[in-house]
């Protein structure tokens, strides 16, 4: 809607996701003190998240110069190749593992991290919904990731297009950021399972987004499906295995019983 620089070099699409990442951070602090989680703990986690996301920005190129490639025969970056969310899911996602556990092991002595792995993890939801929610909003401004083209009282006029789409960012970022305050609140209510609630609740959601989509999202290597809807398909499974693994361990904790003197944290 507005692809254009505001001030500095920055447009609107820069300022939020910015914005969403600043309050990803927020989120992450008042969850960590509701959980009264060791400030080292909180300064690997915000740091951590920091470095998630520049790799994962870089993952998400990557991975959409894959879908490219898959449909033109050629794989090359530049300002133009654009970016997609899994990517950058996938690869932040396994970069903040990587660092979780590594910084952890030299911070936590007492295999701190180790035993609040579940609470980082409880904690992920409603940061990741924050900060996509807000990128999402980025997307419309920047005029990509648009849906069909449409006359409804509901579509908007894309400056770039010079017609009006379904506005498939708009809703994405109000179902996200209403994700984000849901997962907040169950967090706060000490409820359990929430990333793979989330990953089967966007996976859902993005599957039916990309049917309204109407923009370039390359090719994946099942012909009837979009590359994202391939990845919400596996999400949604992997949403479910994470679900059934956290229910299999909780299951074990409830049925052991403590010997004389010993207690659980």
């Amino acid at each position: 809607m507005y692809p254009y620089e505001i001030f500095l070099g920055m447009d609107l699409y820069t300022i939020l996701f910015a914005v969403g990442v600043i309050l990803c951070m927020v989120f992450i602090r008042l969850q960590s003190d509701f959980r009264g989680l060791r400030a080292g703990l909180q300064n690997l986690l915000l740091f951590n998240t920091v470095a998630a996301v520049v790799l994962g920005y870089g993952c998400a190129v990557l991975l959409q110069a894959f879908y490219n490639f898959m449909a033109n025969g050629k794989f090359e970056i530049t300002d133009s190749t654009g970016a997609t969310f899994y990517g950058g899911l996938i690869g932040g996602t396994a970069l903040f593992i990587v660092i979780y556990y590594v910084a952890g092991h030299f911070l936590f002595r007492d295999k701190y991290h180790y035993r609040h792995l579940r609470t980082a993890s409880d904690m992920a939801p409603a940061c990741i919904c924050i900060a996509h929610g807000f990128g999402r909003l980025g997307c419309l401004m920047a005029g990509c990731c648009y849906g069909a083209k449409c006359d409804a009282w509901y579509c908007i006029k894309m400056v770039n297009l010079g017609y009006k789409v379904v506005p498939v960012q708009l809703f994405e970022a109000i179902y996200l950021i209403g994700l984000s305050i849901v997962f907040l609140f169950l967090f706060k209510k000490g409820k359990k399972y929430l990333m793979p609630a989330y990953m089967m609740a966007y996976a859902v959601w993005r599957f039916i987004a990309e049917i309204l989509r109407n923009d370039y999202r390359g090719e994946s290597v099942v012909d009837f499906l979009t590359p994202s809807q391939l990845i919400s398909v596996l999400l949604l499974a992997g949403g479910l295995i994470l679900l059934a693994a956290e229910l299999y361990v909780d299951g074990k904790k409830g049925r052991a019983v403590p010997t004389e003197g010993e207690t659980h944290e």
